[in-house]
């Protein structure tokens, strides 16, 4: 399995976004185009429907090296055999959650400011999420944080920071410039016409970057 320090284009396969019949060839593609990790993503679903869905991606992701990550519901961690949770900071503690996952798994933090950041490395986080840095319609109501925190929360924090929120193409040698080393993107690659192509040329952008 990609260690998380080696990864630095993290995808989400986004039920908002995917229909369930292509969750197989959209998880496919984004590892195809050189997507290092991955989540499920599915806030509308039940979980028997998200159990379901994982155990298509794992087929998919475990054979290819790349961590599969739920989001929300570390319980599910018992029952299939994805590789960890991501959780908001309205959620579990990272201690609870490893918990309830009842095995060593990987646990990510949603944060938003560097104080946000700080806490959740203290507190055990294998990795966080940072943003959102632009307005992004997968959360239309949070606000957006801008670049200038980028570079404080490197400097403040160690574990592999992901910055999210309406992170493109074309917007990503701005976010890059700004201190980013590490993107998650969702609309991006799963609008795409090309899915794979998309994905590998936001790999070719980040392999360009001294990381």
């Amino acid at each position: 399995m990609n260690p998380l320090t080696s990864c630095f284009l993290y995808g989400i396969v986004d039920l908002s976004y995917v229909a369930p019949d292509n969750i197989a060839p959209v998880t496919a593609r984004l590892i195809e185009g050189g997507v290092d990790m991955l989540q499920l993503r599915a806030k509308e679903c039940s979980k028997s429907e998200i159990l379901n869905f994982a155990n298509v991606m794992v087929q998919i992701t475990r054979p290819a090296g790349v961590p599969l990550i739920l989001n929300d519901h570390p319980d599910l961690l018992r029952e299939v055999d994805a590789d960890g949770c991501h959780v908001g900071q309205e959620d579990f503690s990272i201690d609870a959650a490893r918990e309830m996952a009842g095995r060593r798994c990987i646990v990510g933090r949603s944060t938003h400011t560097v104080a946000q950041a700080a806490a959740a490395e203290s507190e055990g986080a294998d990795y966080i999420g940072f943003g959102p840095l632009f307005p992004t319609a997968t959360k239309p109501d949070a606000r957006a944080i801008g670049l200038a925190d980028i570079r404080p929360v490197h400097e403040h924090v160690k574990v592999p920071i992901f910055c999210i929120g309406g992170v493109k193409l074309v917007n990503l040698p701005m976010v890059l410039g700004a201190g980013c080393k590490r993107v998650c993107i969702v609309s991006e690659l799963l609008l795409a016409e090309q899915v794979a192509k998309r994905t590998a040329e936001v790999k070719s952008a980040l392999s360009g970057q001294s990381c």
